[in-house]
Parts: C-alpha cells; structure tokens; sequence
C-alpha cells in the first residue's frame, strides 16, 4: 500500500479531505487527522480501516509542522474555546510525534480543549504519561465489550487483550486526564456489553470532568462494513428504547448534548469554495485512500476524485458533495 507522507512542499492543502488534515464542521470542535493508518480489523468499521481492509489503496501522514500551520490558522477563526478532537480513520496513537502535537495543540490561544479518539492497544505507562504531560484534556475510549472472546472478535485480531486495554483505562482515569468510555452499540451483538460497560466506566474512575461515557449508534456506511447479525436501529429506536432503558438501570444521562457536556457550540465555518453540481478543474496530487480514487487540488482544496484512472495532470470534474469542504468529484 503506497505511503503518503503530506508536507508542506507537497502542495496538498489540509481541508477538503475526510482522511487527513483538518476538518471543521461549524462548531467549535475541530477534527484534527494526523494520519490514517490503523492496526485494527474491526468487523463494523465506517471506513474498511486495517491491515485486511479490501478498498483501502493508499495511507497518509500529515508533517506535525503542516499540521499544525493549519490549525494555528482556522482555530482563531473560530474563536475562542476551541476544542481541538484527534482522530482518525484509522488510529490516532500510531502517529509517532502524537505527544509533541497535544502539546503544539495546548499552546494555540484560542485552543482550550485537546481530546482524542483511540482504541487504546497502544497504551502503556510510558505513552499515558507522555500524554498526561504535554496536556491532553481528554481520552475517548473506543470500547465495545469485556467480555475477552468477543472483545478479540469485534477487534478483528487475535492479539487483542481486553485486561490490558482495560488496565490502561484505569491508569488513563487515575491520571490527570479525563477519560470517556465510547463503545458502538450493534444490536444483536454486544447487547449484554453495554450494562457492563456502563459499570466499568462507573468503577474505572472514568468521567471527572465530562460525561463517562459515550454510546455510540451502529451506521451502515458504503465503504464500511457490516458484522453478520447486527441489527440496525433508527435514531428513534436508538434513544427511546436502547438508551433509555440503560439510563433507567444506570442512573446516568446517557443522551449527550454537545454543547451541554462538551462545550461545543455553533461556530462560523470556513468558506465553502464548491457548490455541488458545479464543475472544476483540478489537478492530480497523490493517489486516494479507495482503489479507483484520486487526490485532486483546486482552489487550495482537495477534491477526492472517485472513478479516475489518470495519475497525474489536470482532469475536469462534476463536484457531487460539498458539505463541510469536504469535496467529492467524478470526472466529467
């Protein structure tokens, strides 16, 4: 799989792609995407992340310098009390430089908040302390069972350790950072989890600051995947029954609000430089992270190019998705 490794001499701009960079979506939480790559296999993942991952073609690495040249930018624009979120289609603690870049983060004026999404197989003593010390405010645990046989299966690998994933949660909640467990529900799958997860977030220690835990709702994707026996739920199925009823037996309020718990508020976005439907030239950068996908730039933008065979060059394009810069094109 080609290696991508995004500079500020590569002329790929930091907006306009769902894989790396920065994403606004016009509030006050920026996604911030180092790199993309992932060491898990989960069998529900959104985006076919991981080493068997059958339409990943390509993975990215964003220069910590860029990076942050690109948040040092957008976040004052936003305001003040931004919250600067670290995720990934993949998983952000494979990014090497992560600490320096929480750090670089902590020290932008109108940052208030570092957060980060992670599955928490990389942790050790040495990285939560690192962590803990270049100010990282807040850990969002992807967690889905504890049960070890079907933690391992909704891990995808053999290797997957539930103790020491677990182990670390505690010392992540012991440590000056807060931590919030966010397990997928998948109905028909981890039901008799979720009781026992909302348990262990209580006696874990989880939740000093910000609520400690995070349910999140299973989501078919196009390029994701599906587990076999999952049954999806609507919204309304999802808060009026599932989560409902786990408040009923925790005591907890499991229905977040963004802005109530986490302090995220509408923000003005940045310009939008695409309107759907219109048409573009842009000019090919790098291959794109789905085989059959290419990288295109125009207007200090990328445009994920889908159903383009040319590598390189110029290619006219129909802007089909324009939400949030992020921009999506066919060729035309």
């Amino acid at each position: 799989m080609p290696h991508v490794r995004i500079t500020a001499g590569s002329d790929i701009p930091l907006v306009g792609s769902l894989y790396f960079g920065v994403i606004d979506r016009g509030t006050s939480l920026l996604q911030v995407r180092p790199s993309c790559g992932c060491n898990l296999n989960c069998p529900f993942c959104s985006v076919d992340a991981g080493p068997c991952s059958k339409t990943r073609a390509t993975s990215y690495e964003v220069e910590l310098d860029y990076l942050l040249s690109a948040v040092e930018e957008i976040a004052p624009f936003k305001g003040t009390g931004v919250e600067c979120h670290i995720d990934s289609p993949g998983e952000p603690l494979m990014y090497a430089r992560l600490p320096e870049l929480v750090a670089a983060l902590k020290a932008i004026d109108a940052v208030s908040t570092v957060s980060l999404q992670t599955n928490g197989t990389l942790l050790d003593e040495r990285k939560i302390a690192a962590l803990a010390d270049a100010g990282l405010d807040r850990m969002n645990l992807s967690l889905h069972a504890l049960d070890p046989a079907l933690a391992r299966e909704l891990a995808g690998v053999d290797w997957f350790d539930i103790e020491k994933v677990t182990e670390a949660a505690r010392a992540v909640a012991a440590s000056s950072m807060d931590l919030l467990i966010a397990p997928v529900y998948m109905p028909g799958i981890n039901d008799a989890e979720i009781p026992k997860l909302i348990a262990f977030a209580r006696e874990c220690g989880a939740g000093k600051r910000f609520p400690p835990l995070g349910i999140q709702k299973f989501e078919r994707y196009k390029y994701g995947r599906t587990p076999k026996g999952v049954k999806v739920q609507s919204w309304w199925q999802f808060f009026n029954r599932s989560i409902k009823e786990w408040e009923k037996t925790s005591g907890l309020a499991l229905r977040l609000d963004p802005e109530r718990n986490f302090g995220t508020g509408r923000r003005p976005s940045l310009p939008q430089v695409f309107k759907k439907g219109e048409k573009a030239t842009v000019e090919i950068k790098a291959p794109g992270w789905i085989h059959g996908e290419q990288l295109g730039i125009a207007r200090n933008r990328v445009v994920s190019v889908f159903g383009c065979d040319k590598t390189s060059g110029q290619v006219r394009v129909k802007i089909v998705a324009a939400k949030n810069n992020i921009y999506v094109g066919v060729p035309v």
